[in-house]
Parts: structure tokens; sequence; C-alpha cells
């Protein structure tokens, strides 16, 4: 299906994050597929150089508060230099700087924004069907929201971690944690829960203010010794390569790009029951579930991963079947440019 129009991506955060993460993905996977992109970004050197790798033009704005009163315009300008279509806008701040022009507007919600930054536009896209429900309920035209799911990105084939590299033995069982270190991700629990799971060791991949406490709490846990702080990761495909469980404890997670992510490179999930990982498992079919904030039962989850190895095979083989029928690039991709199409004549 060609498309002769130009779709403007507007990404208004600057740090590092699945948000973040999937905005590039999607826009790599699109420029793919042939269509027609340009990016408006806050400043960062890893997104800048990644777009331009994706033949995709980009330039920078400042996206600031409520008195950066010169971002619209200037957005606005490079809009209609690339002769733009539909300015498709990734969660509020890059809403609120969205110009009005001769182009459809479209907010991507991963989450129970505020709807006020998107008065106006033409329609809403939710990441899951439970979003695209609540926006519904807030007064959004039922009309006016689709569904359209994040891909998992096709695993690059790159080699899994050296374990070695990270002072890992090669033959422990490794869980692998991803999500910024923040009380909303509830590494914490991971850390309760390590304590019993004995001779595992555990790689929390991301950043965030709660770094210093957690390397504190695991100091105190007595697991400090079994815990690798990884830092922010450009290389989350030879993560999930090089572990043996993938833990997803989130007190709160909209989606859980995660559970999709390790599905895709075959490895087993045990997540909290949080709302998107909780609607996204089958539980005992393609993951496990446990309750939220109860490091008991993410401990017992993950050691009855460690003890039934035919157990983690099932699970990991349904998952790899979810992302192949409802999660890949190519699913995805084709909703966008439907979307995208319908707008085509405007």
């Amino acid at each position: 299906m060609p498309l002769d129009m130009s779709v403007l991506h507007l990404l208004g955060t600057a740090g590092e994050g699945g948000a973040e993460t999937y905005f590039v993905d999607l826009v790599a996977a699109l420029a793919r597929a042939g269509t027609p992109q340009a990016a408006a970004i806050r400043p960062n050197a890893n997104r800048q150089a990644a777009l331009k790798a994706a033949g995709v033009p980009v330039e920078t704005f400042r996206f600031g508060g409520p008195l950066d009163i010169l971002t619209k315009p200037k957005v606005g300008r490079f809009a209609l230099k690339h002769d733009v279509k539909l300015a498709l806008a990734w969660m509020n701040r890059a809403a609120r700087h969205t110009p009005r022009g001769p182009w459809a507007r479209i907010g991507r919600l991963g989450g129970y924004y505020n709807l006020k930054y998107y008065r106006g536009f033409d329609e809403l896209v939710a990441n899951t069907e439970d979003i695209a429900d609540w926006i519904v309920a807030q007064g959004w035209p039922a009309g006016r929201v689709r569904c359209i799911p994040n891909f998992a990105a096709a695993p690059p084939e790159a080699a899994p971690v050296d374990r070695a590299s990270l002072d890992t033995p090669p033959d422990v069982p490794l869980l692998l944690a991803m999500g910024r270190l923040h009380e909303a991700k509830a590494h914490d629990i991971n850390l309760q829960a390590l304590a019993q799971i004995p001779d595992a060791y555990l790689w929390i991949a991301g950043v965030g203010p709660l770094e210093a406490k957690l390397k504190a709490m695991a100091q105190a846990l007595g697991v400090e010794r079994r815990v690798r702080f990884l830092g922010w990761r450009n290389d989350p495909s030879a993560l999930y390569r090089s572990a043996d469980v993938c833990v997803f404890p989130s007190r709160y997670e909209p989606l859980g790009n995660v559970v999709i992510q390790a599905w895709a490179h075959g490895l087993p999930v045990v997540a909290a029951a949080s709302q998107g990982p909780g609607a996204l498992i089958r539980d005992g079919e393609d993951g496990l579930l446990a309750p939220v904030d109860d490091a008991d039962a993410l401990a017992a989850a993950v050691n009855r991963l460690l003890d039934e190895p035919m157990l983690r095979i099932r699970l990991s083989q349904n998952g790899a079947e979810r992302v192949e029928a409802e999660f890949s690039e190519t699913a995805v991709v084709t909703q966008w440019r439907s979307l995208f199409a319908d707008y085509e004549a405007i």
C-alpha cells in the first residue's frame, strides 16, 4: 500500500526510557515499510543518530513548559517544509506543542494521560484496549479512538552478553529486570525475591532516581554479591539472550513492552499482575503472574520455572506464537499505515 503523504512524529521528552526506545523502533519500522516521515524531538544524541541512520529527517526543538511560545510555530514551519499531512504526537508534552495546520493531528497514548492536551485532535491511538476504553469513558468519541499495540522489535543476530564481562558465573540461573529505577517498576520486589532464589544472579538494566536506595537495599538483604546494576543499555536484545528468566514486577504498567520483547527473544516471563502485564499474559500458558507487591509469590514463581525446564520451554514457545500473531512488526506497521491512509486525502 503506497503512501504519498508525509508523517511528522513529535516527541517532547529528552531522557531514555521504554516509550522513547519504542518511538525510534516504530519510526524506523515505518521507514523500512516506505512511509515518508520526519521527526521533531528534543535534543538527544542517541535518538538523533538512530533516526538519521533510518533515513528520517530530524530536527530538534526545545519542547519547553507553558511559557515556551516558540516551539509550536517552529515545528509548524518544519512540518510545512516536509509537506506533512499527519502530525503524530507522542505523549502530553509533544501534544501541547503540536501546531494546527493543513494536517491531521493524532495523539499516541501509552498511558492514562490528561486528555486536555489533545483537545482539537482528530483521533487518539492507544496501545492497549484498556487505555482505549478509558479514553472513551472520559468522553472522547468512540469513533475517533483506535488501539494499535506495540510490536516486538525483531531480535538482531547478536550474541548474548558475555557473563564474565559483568562478573557473573556462566552456570548460575540469571534473572533479567528491565526498566527505570523508579517506584513504579518495583525493583525492590525483585531484590526481596532474589533473597529467596538460591544461587541466582539478577541483572537490572535501567537508570533512575532510586539507584542509591536500591543498592543500599541489596546490601541490607545480603544479595549485593548477586546483583548487577547495568545502567542504561543500548543492547537490550543481547541482554534478553543472556538470561534464563525475565522478571517484571511493576506496580503500575499500562502495557508491559518488556513482556512482549521477552517473548520475542524466547525468554520466559514472571510478572506482577498489574494492569498491562495482567491483561497481556495468560497465566500458566505464556507466562506466570504473581500478585503486585508480593515478593514471596514472585520468588515462588521464578523457582518453579527454574525447577521445571519443560515449563520454561512451553511458556517461551507460546509467547513467541503470541508475538507472531499479535505483536509482530509487520502486523503493527500495517495497522499504522492503514490509519495514515485514512488521512491521505486531506
